[in-house]
């Protein structure tokens, strides 16, 4: 028995404060729920961008018309279809053609990705066929077919009715930073999703009339938050321009990570109703400032527990600011190092369980194999997810988020590995070591040595490698790095040094 070793009270407090409500899911194929707006409001505004609108009806024909096409291509339930994009309202059909055609979408911000982590998507989720816009096609690298979304696809119905892919198969596939540096592909389903978006409070009480601000990068896992969490309950997607406040003060519902509602006033939104904010640690006087103007939702979970599996309503007048509990028919447990579970009120890791874990890293098995786990304590073959953030139940209830166990860490709401950032430097003719380090939740610093190398080139070579976030906003070259008694590079003694430089320069 997994909990022997707890006393009765904490065995009962463990599954009354691990366990989210069971409650069932309307439909587990996510465009389904889109499919029946389109056919109760064709005439109802899916979404708008630069003064162009697309309803629900237009939506659903041109994404029938590319799922055929895709159908015709040969694509079939368990297929993977680049979405290599920009904001648009082509995007929404792509995405929506992708998953009618049986498929999961794989997103790129083809403006912001760099060209090798363009072919390592391409290869590693083997992309036959990739749709963008025609101004990008260049951009996409040899190999996979290309469909240009904003050139009229002919309607023509595939011969028989489109495949209808299991709730198993795959919704989406994100590209995250990985242990070895290189972006690892996390295959999420349609139950995942399903989970999470049709159910409360992930709903967000999403409804016909509202309006949902598009503000994040489609490669991020929030985006689908916005976008499918929108579309499935027949709202308008307000999709941003260069503007972020200007798409915000239209909106009803905001999706955000604290760093982008950080420069949005909400005095300036007073149709918002609902915000929620994930990807990383939330300023308490941010949450309070919305809390007191809307119901305001503060999230946790990874891509690979899609999008959030821990939510919570805050309450201005709360002693604390937490991640709440665990979200509708699924779990977080907090385990020690054994992966045994804590009593009430100790710090461990926690790790998730449920319909939210996701169907794990494509070609990685290494890597499957040390973060998701058979889950003893749902048994029937479940399994669970290693989160590696640090957490502890309150008394009542809640989990407090207390960071993370290794050096991911969260920069404008993005995973960064940091030893990859400094895999990259150590690569830089002249340069013998680096150490890379999150100075705040916006920027990175990068320490090299010897000297003399040229920090202007070691910050092009990382925007060549790796996605924008990535890049250290300063590289200081320095004789040679500091180090512990133990051996080890003496980090802190490297983040004083930053801080004094910036001191001197302002």
């Amino acid at each position: 028995m997994p909990l022997r070793h707890l006393t009765p009270h904490d065995r009962w407090l463990f599954r009354r404060y691990g366990h989210g409500p069971a409650v069932p899911v309307p439909d587990p194929l996510i465009h389904r729920a889109v499919e029946r707006h389109a056919r109760a409001a064709p005439h109802a505004v899916a979404a708008e961008h630069r003064g162009a609108l697309l309803t629900y009806g237009e939506l659903n024909r041109r994404a029938d018309a590319l799922a055929a096409r895709l159908v015709r291509e040969g694509v079939r339930p368990g297929d993977h279809v680049g979405l290599f994009v920009r904001r648009s309202l082509p995007m929404l059909v792509g995405l929506l053609g992708v998953l009618k055609a049986g498929a999961a979408y794989v997103p790129q911000d083809i403006g912001l990705a760099p060209a090798a982590q363009l072919a390592h998507v391409v290869r590693a989720a083997a992309l036959r066929i990739v749709l963008t816009r025609a101004e990008h096609a260049p951009r996409v690298p040899r190999g996979p077919r290309v469909i240009a979304l904003d050139e009229p696809l002919p309607y023509e119905p595939a011969a028989g009715p489109l495949p209808a892919p299991s709730p198993d198969d795959g919704c989406y596939v994100l590209f995250t930073s990985g242990t070895t540096g290189r972006p690892n592909g996390v295959k999420v389903t349609h139950r995942n999703v399903a989970n999470i978006l049709l159910t409360e409070p992930g709903a967000l009480g999403i409804r016909p009339g509202d309006r949902v601000a598009q503000l994040l990068n489609v490669a991020f896992d929030m985006a689908a938050w916005e976008i499918l969490g929108c579309l499935a309950h027949g709202a308008t997607l307000v999709v941003r321009g260069e503007d972020i406040p200007a798409a915000a003060r239209t909106a009803t519902v905001l999706i955000a990570t604290p760093t982008v509602l950080s420069g949005i006033d909400p005095a300036a939104c007073p149709r918002v109703r609902a915000v929620a904010v994930a990807g990383e640690p939330c300023p308490r006087p941010l949450a309070d400032a919305w809390a007191r103007r809307a119901a305001f939702h503060n999230c946790c979970g990874p891509t690979e527990t899609t999008i959030v599996n821990t939510m919570s309503r805050h309450d201005p007048c709360a002693p604390l600011l937490t991640i709440g509990r665990p979200t509708p028919n699924n779990t977080v447990y907090v385990l020690d190092a054994d992966r045994r579970p804590l009593p009430i009120g100790e710090t461990g890791e926690m790790w998730a369980g449920g319909d939210c874990v996701s169907a794990g890293y494509l070609g990685d098995d290494a890597l499957n194999a040390e973060r998701y786990a058979p889950d003893p304590f749902l048994g029937g073959g479940r399994r669970m997810f290693r989160t590696r953030d640090l957490g502890r139940w309150t008394p009542d209830g809640q989990l407090e988020h207390l960071g993370r166990t290794d050096d991911q860490v969260k920069v404008r709401g993005f995973r960064v590995e940091l030893d990859s950032v400094s895999a990259v430097l150590e690569r830089l003719p002249g340069c013998a070591r680096a150490v890379t380090l999150k100075r705040d939740d916006r920027s990175l610093v990068s320490f090299v040595s010897p000297a003399g190398v040229d920090p202007d080139a070691a910050r092009r070579a990382v925007a060549e490698a790796l996605p924008y976030y990535c890049v250290p906003e300063n590289v200081m070259p320095l004789p040679f790095l500091p180090e512990t008694d133990r051996g080890k590079i003496d980090k802190q003694s490297l983040l004083r040094l930053a801080r004094e430089r910036t001191a001197v320069t302002r």
